[in-house]
């Protein structure tokens, strides 16, 4: 029996809990398809594990770098899931990766800097790298050949480069690199030194055609001025819980990311629970990741042979995470005003391209949320239809 069906959604408890544009925060009758969070509840095992855990009633101060049996299981899921080898006494357990991004880049920045920021890409690389005091240089993000392409990237870069971001798989377009892309971002980090903040949170989430490539595969040598993110959210969907990590591929930097996290103080860190709970996920929880990439590959072919029938939309097929990044500019309407159309008046919940969320090279795209059951999807599609046949003049 699926564990990702209708039956299995708590609309109820969802319109109590989801924030972050989704079902908390939206009119009753709106279908949100916003932020990147899951519909169905978590685990069994995740559960159990944190309910276990909280009947001995203690909740006393953890190690201020993690607790060891994390670290560890950390490490032996990213070496079976990912092919990467990685230290578990360079692995910073941290309250989401989002919190990793800020204190990488705290660890490293410094008013003056410059860093390289794709364009599109999540907010979250800039917002953290301008809190730190850089200057983003925005770097055009295309498809080329079914790929991101890096043509000219080297341009982009100047004696103030400090860091370039990289979201890997790619959010909002759901893309992944090839080896030859990861090699040449290692050898122009090599060449002019910069330090690359390379955010994995979505490294889980592959379709099945494809398989993830990551720049730590290429080793701890090559990886030097590496620093990664990883979460929990997207693959386990415990967004709420706030559990990631950062991790190093050699001391100096991990010294470098302990000492801006402030964890050592105890003003940084992660809870307990968290960590409970990212242990039960790494340890006995992936075969619901497994079959959570089914039931999403599905939702994907479903909703682009939908919107391929659409009027005023076009997409790509994604590789990975899951969302799709369609394309509205045909309708020619602001992507702002367009989501607001589809939830004022079809009651649909998008999220908007533009510099808020992705920058302005997402201008024109609208971002689709699909990690939810068939029927609610179906029914998103259909009021997606009404709009887009609404703005286009089509019945």
């Amino acid at each position: 029996m699926s564990n990702f069906t209708n039956d299995n959604i708590d609309l109820k408890i969802l319109r109590q809990r989801a924030f972050n544009m989704r079902w908390a925060e939206q009119e009753a009758d709106v279908l949100p398809f916003t932020a990147a969070d899951h519909d169905f509840p978590a685990a069994p095992e995740i559960i159990d594990a944190i309910v276990t855990y909280s009947q001995a009633g203690y909740f006393s101060y953890t190690p201020p770098r993690g607790l060891k049996e994390f670290r560890e299981a950390l490490s032996k899921a990213f070496l079976k899931r990912k092919n990467e080898q990685v230290d578990p006494d360079l692995i910073l357990p941290i309250d989401s990766a989002a919190s990793g991004m800020a204190v990488i880049a705290k660890a490293f920045l410094k008013p003056g800097d410059e860093v390289i920021v794709f364009d599109p890409v999540d907010f979250l690389f800039k917002t953290s790298m301008e809190a730190a005091g850089a200057k983003s240089i925005l770097f055009p993000t295309k498809l080329k050949n079914d790929r991101i392409s890096l043509e000219g990237l080297e341009d982009y870069i100047t004696p103030k480069t400090k860091m370039l971001g990289f979201c890997n798989p790619h959010n909002p377009m759901g893309m992944l690199y090839s080896k030859e892309d990861l090699d040449y971002l290692l050898t122009l980090s090599e060449k002019y030194g910069f330090y690359i903040m390379n955010d994995e949170i979505w490294s889980d989430i592959i379709y099945p055609e494809y398989k993830f490539k990551s720049l730590i595969e290429f080793g701890p040598e090559r990886n030097a001025r590496t620093l990664s993110v990883y979460g929990f959210s997207k693959s386990f969907g415990i967004a709420g819980l706030r559990t990631g990590c950062i991790y190093c591929m050699n001391q100096k930097t991990y010294e470098k990311v302990v000492s801006a996290s402030l964890v050592d103080t105890t003003i940084g860190g992660i809870s307990s629970l968290s960590q409970i709970a990212g242990i039960a996920c790494c340890e006995k929880a992936f075969y619901r990741v497994d079959e959570f990439i089914q039931h999403i590959t599905q939702n994907r072919d479903y909703t682009l042979a939908r919107l391929e029938k659409m009027p005023g939309i076009k997409c790509h097929k994604p590789q990975a995470t899951f969302v799709v990044f369609p394309d509205i500019s045909e309708t020619k309407m602001d992507a702002l005003e367009f989501v607001n159309l589809a939830r004022e008046k079809y009651k649909v919940a998008l999220v908007p391209g533009g510099a808020r969320f992705f920058g302005p090279g997402s201008a024109g795209h609208i971002r689709i949320t699909m990690a939810t059951s068939r029927e609610i999807l179906e029914e998103g599609l259909n009021r997606l239809e009404k709009t887009l046949c609404d703005v286009m003049g089509k019945k």
